[in-house]
Order: structure tokens, then C-alpha cells, then sequence
């Protein structure tokens, strides 16, 4: 590869979208029988970032109230970072919508990897668990 295709695909390559808001490192306990780390594992990775993030926009007490369809285009490795980023697509009264996304720093490099996104539709909630407005 010469240095101005390298060029050309490093600036023209995706880019995550949003905020990092988490980061963990895949490990062996977190695998299926095939040896790739669980899409549940990747998930569960997914909503507490979208907890973590809405709660600071909410400033309170936040749960997950729907996700939208979600694809694996790729697997997460043991041994690779899971990078989760966030974005704050719109905001209603009680409720927010997450744009989350999944990457993967591949083990021992700085290579990046879209795993999968979603929505996350996050409530916020009050000291009784009832649904409260969001402070703009």
C-alpha cells in the first residue's frame, strides 16, 4: 500500500458518531461455544452507556424503555476494546432517544470497527419510579 492510498482510506473510513462514553475490554468469560464474545454481552455494554449518558442529561434516575432493531456487522474478539459511543437525538418530556453505537479497537492496534447501533428509548423517572420531565 502506498503512503497516499493509505491516506486516502484513513480520511475516508467511518468515524464513530457521538460521545465515548464507555470503553471495556472483551475477555474470555464474556464468549459463546464459537469462541466470539456474546451479542448479549455487547448489549448489556450498549444500555449501560445509554444509562450513563442519559442520566446526565436527565440529571436523576434513568431506564431503558425500548431499543430498536439491532445487527451484528461483525464479531468483538477476546482481548479487543469495546468502545460504546452516544448521542442525544431528541429529547421529549419524560423520555429521550439514544443513538448508540458499538465499536471495536482490535486487540493490540488502533484499528476501529463498527459492531452494531441502535436506539435506545431512556425514561426519566422520579424517587417513586414515576416518569418525570427531563430538565432542558
Amino acid at each position: 500500500m502506498t503512503e497516499e492510498t493509505k491516506e486516502t482510506e484513513e480520511t475516508t473510513s467511518p468515524a464513530p458518531a457521538g460521545e465515548l462514553t464507555l470503553r471495556t475490554l472483551a475477555m474470555p468469560g464474556d464468549t459463546n461455544a464459537a469462541g466470539d464474545i456474546f451479542g448479549g454481552w455487547v448489549m448489556a455494554q450498549m444500555d449501560l452507556a445509554s444509562g450513563i449518558r442519559g442520566a446526565e442529561v436527565a440529571g436523576g434516575r434513568i431506564v431503558t424503555a425500548a431499543v430498536n432493531e439491532m445487527s451484528f456487522a461483525m464479531p468483538v474478539k477476546v482481548g479487543d476494546t469495546l468502545c460504546v459511543y452516544t448521542e442525544v437525538e431528541k429529547i421529549g418530556r419524560t423520555s429521550m432517544v439514544l443513538l448508540i453505537e458499538a465499536w471495536a479497537q482490535r486487540y493490540l492496534s488502533h484499528v476501529m470497527e463498527k459492531v452494531t447501533d441502535a436506539r435506545f428509548v431512556m425514561v426519566a423517572l422520579d424517587a417513586d419510579g414515576k416518569p418525570t420531565p427531563i430538565p432542558r
